[in-house]
């Protein structure tokens, strides 16, 4: 199979992939990274190709998914409440003082 040759791929591989490529995309990330980021997730997901049949493929971990879930907020964590609060009272002000506009 030559390089970037998807027919071996089932279609919920490429709808998951697609939908990755989107979600990066709309962070700002070209079209051309955001295509080998998602392509690269799913075969951390799902092991590669899976076209279906019987006995074809192996499950899908979710394990990138997880491993986002789990890392979001370690940052804010790890600042003193003190910090956070601040911030909190910041972001409340900059709301307040936009939706008068």
């Amino acid at each position: 199979m030559p390089q970037g040759d998807k027919s071996a791929y089932s279609d919920k591989q490429k709808r998951k992939a697609e939908h990755i490529e989107e979600g990066y995309e709309k962070r700002g990330v070209g079209e051309d990274e955001a295509e080998r980021r998602a392509w690269a997730t799913v075969n951390k997901e799902s092991g590669g190709g899976n076209k279906s049949g019987s006995g074809r493929g192996k499950p899908d971990t979710k394990l990138a998914a997880k491993r986002g879930g789990r890392i979001g907020g370690k940052a804010a964590a790890s600042r003193p409440a003190a910090d956070r609060k601040a911030s909190a009272r910041k972001a409340a002000a900059t709301r307040k003082r936009n939706a008068r506009h």
